[in-house]
């Protein structure tokens, strides 16, 4: 069951990610926006999960940075 839970987050994941920059690209959203930045982190963590629940290295690394990178902009749009 919990493997189940990680993997529907997963596919959030990439639903969130691909959906930030269609919406970017389209000009739904700016990119230095608060909602485009919690799609790209919460996409990435969802994404480093399933990665790191199937020991796959290269995506949950990238993710892991996707995520940081995130965490900053957020961090500084909020302070």
């Amino acid at each position: 069951m919990r493997n189940k839970y990680i993997q529907v987050f997963g596919w959030y994941g990439v639903v969130a990610i691909l959906g930030a920059y269609f919406l970017v690209s389209f000009s739904y959203l700016v990119p230095g926006g608060l909602p485009y930045q919690l799609l790209n982190f919460t996409g990435s963590l969802g994404i480093a999960m399933a990665a790191y629940s199937k020991k796959d290295r290269q995506p949950l690394w990238l993710n892991i940075i996707w995520m940081l990178i995130g965490a900053v902009v957020i961090a500084r749009l909020i302070f």
